[in-house]
């Protein structure tokens, strides 16, 4: 077989066009929203979380920022009014991201058309067991590659926050 023809070249090449493609059908809506990719990752994962929050070093694991990156992002959704921090009791270096009413709106705003997208773009194309498996799939590798994406989560029984 020539090595350039190897399926998991295929694989991964199909994922990444995949991924820009759909990426690029959903920013639209979240850019009339007023968010970018990764404001829209932040506030999604603090509203899919119990008591719509998180604590801020949970929410980094979470997404694919960095401690600092997650902080700069939470501090310009906070000047924007769409997230709040509150203080932890039990540990006080710790904080919490707390999706505010505000941002809960924005996200509720959004969200049907976004969802739309979603459907349009992506999960309508499939069927409903391609759709089953697929997610299955992803889960898969989601849970070896990105062990901590749910870190946080499991605290009111809910783990998938995206």
């Amino acid at each position: 077989m020539d090595t350039f023809d190897d399926p998991r070249l295929t694989a991964m090449g199909l994922f990444a066009e995949v991924f820009a493609g759909i990426t690029s059908k959903t920013s639209r809506t979240l850019a009339q929203g007023g968010l970018s990719e990764v404001d829209f990752e932040t506030l999604i994962r603090l509203a899919r979380s119990p008591a719509h929050r998180l604590r801020m070093s949970d929410l980094a694991a979470q997404t694919s920022l960095s401690t600092s990156g997650i902080t700069r992002v939470v501090d310009r959704l906070e000047r924007d009014g769409l997230v709040e921090r509150h203080a932890c009791a039990s540990d006080r270096r710790a904080s919490y991201a707390v999706l505010s009413e505000a941002g809960a709106e924005r996200m509720r705003s959004l969200l049907p058309q976004h969802i739309e997208d979603i459907e349009t773009w992506f999960t309508g194309l499939l069927t409903p067991e391609q759709l089953t498996d697929f997610l299955a799939a992803l889960r898969v590798i989601r849970d070896v590659v990105r062990p901590c994406a749910t870190v946080g989560a499991e605290h009111a029984g809910r783990v998938e926050t995206h």
